[in-house]
């Protein structure tokens, strides 16, 4: 009861204090909200359809990113993140209880894209199941990277810029926009290496119905990525904040 006691605590407090920050609203909101209303003003009808599963990646992808890039950096100049790593509460619940606001954050910027589309084009074919499951996915991976590079900066400003050093290249390497096989063969091998990659696929199957690969398969590789990213973060905030 305690565990959950201080997880809703930490929830509601980063809700209170950082999700409506410049940064978050201006890289988490605004940008993939721009880029969204480009694409589809752009781009004929029939097309929109093709675009989306790249939208919402991306929007997932930069929400959550933006997120702990303020919240992590910003509690750490400011010494009060320390204060969190001394109460009697696991470490597991805590960074829990962090990546917990930024996911539903990330899921929240997902269907952005989805309303602006509905207004435009018929979008009862898509199967919504696999839709909810694979953005759940690309959030908590993307929000565990944003983790791994918000302990790794000590500024939000240099949590920004390792953000934006990963996010940008997965515009064009995760599929969001390029098709993989359009890829130089040498680029396509990092593609696979990207969790973004998979979430992607898994939308554009659940929402046009071409895979590249195996939902199972997808859905394996992302939760495995999910689990790793999750020891790293662990592994080092123990490294280098609490040893």
């Amino acid at each position: 009861m305690k565990s959950w006691i201080a997880f809703w605590n930490i929830l509601k407090k980063d809700v209170r204090n950082y999700y409506l920050k410049p940064p978050n609203i201006s890289w988490g909101i605004i940008f993939p909200l721009s880029w969204t209303l480009m694409q589809l003003i752009r781009s004929p009808g029939g097309s929109i359809i093709e675009l989306l599963p790249g939208l919402i990646s991306m929007s997932v992808l930069f929400g959550t990113t933006s997120m702990l890039a303020v919240t992590i950096t910003f509690e750490r100049s400011g010494r009060s993140f320390e204060r969190l790593l001394l109460a009697p509460i696991s470490l597991n619940t805590m960074v829990l209880a962090k990546i917990a606001g930024t996911i539903l954050f990330g899921m929240f910027n997902a269907f952005v894209p989805v309303i602006f589309a509905g207004f435009l084009i018929n979008l009862s074919a898509i199967n919504w199941g696999i839709v909810l499951l694979a953005v759940l996915l690309i959030a908590i991976t993307s929000a565990l990277t944003g983790l791994l590079i918000a302990v790794s900066a000590e500024q939000v400003f240099e949590a920004q810029t390792f953000s934006n050093f990963f996010r940008f290249p997965m515009l064009f390497l995760c599929g969001l926009f390029v098709p993989l096989s359009s890829l130089p063969g040498f680029l396509r091998p990092v593609s696979y290496c990207l969790p973004l990659t998979y979430g992607t696929d898994l939308l554009r199957g659940a929402m046009k119905g071409m895979n590249t690969l195996s939902p199972v398969l997808c859905f394996g590789i992302l939760l495995a990525f999910a689990a790793g990213l999750f020891l790293i973060c662990r592994q080092k905030i123990n490294r280098n904040w609490i040893l």
